[in-house]
């Protein structure tokens, strides 16, 4: 009598369980982005995993930490912020590089909530993301130092201040809701002129001195 077929499938191969890890893990990133756009980064990883349709074990095996997660759903923006500040260092005009960086950043505070707050986050076991961060503090500093040195950005302006805007903005982009980037343009419009050195500028009262980690609730 013939062996009758088996209805069992095989079992799926190393490529398959490559593949649906791989998918497992864009759809992880994928809800990750959409959660944290809309409701900042303090999301419950819980939450993000049934976004994903995937279990929390199942997240937990593709990003350790909560950390990880973060700052890999975020890698894209840091580079491209990143590079906004490199280009703007090659600019020979100061004044123009700081508006540059300035108005850029707002305006990618503006379209996602969880942008600026894992951008300006500590996270001291992600080597990679934490050197990009000292990096691109490093570089803010300079854009300040060159702008007040060209004579472009008011004496008394500390780089303290983009941080006392940026949580402005942060006020702005959420309170306007649905017209949130075009509130924050006219915000940062409003502030890049008030940055500016002019003859009579009246003298601020000292610097809050607020770090630019203010904003990261994640660190």
């Amino acid at each position: 009598m013939p062996a009758q077929p088996s209805h069992n499938a095989p079992p799926p191969g190393p490529d398959a369980l490559r593949a649906d890890a791989r998918e497992n893990r864009d759809r992880i990133l994928r809800a990750a982005r959409e959660a944290y756009a809309l409701h900042g980064i303090d999301v419950p990883i819980s939450a993000i995993a049934r976004r994903a349709g995937v279990g929390v074990a199942t997240l937990y095996r593709r990003f350790p930490t909560r950390a990880s997660l973060i700052t890999e759903a975020f890698t894209e923006q840091l580079a491209e912020c990143a590079g906004a500040l490199d280009e703007a260092l090659e600019d020979p005009d100061p004044w123009r590089a700081f508006c540059s960086v300035f108005t850029k950043v707002c305006a990618m505070q503006a379209a996602d909530r969880g942008f600026t707050h894992a951008f300006l986050a500590r996270f001291p076991d992600e080597s990679s993301y934490a050197g990009e961060r000292d990096r691109a503090e490093e570089g803010l500093a300079l854009l300040v130092r060159r702008a007040k040195e060209a004579g472009a950005l008011r004496p008394d302006f500390d780089v303290s201040d983009v941080v006392l805007a940026l949580l402005a903005n942060n006020g702005v982009a959420n309170g306007a809701q649905a017209d949130s980037a075009a509130a924050s343009r006219r915000l940062v419009g409003y502030l890049l002129e008030s940055f500016r050195a002019r003859p009579d500028v009246r003298q601020l009262p000292p610097p809050a001195g607020l770090e630019l980690d203010r904003l990261g609730g994640a660190g």
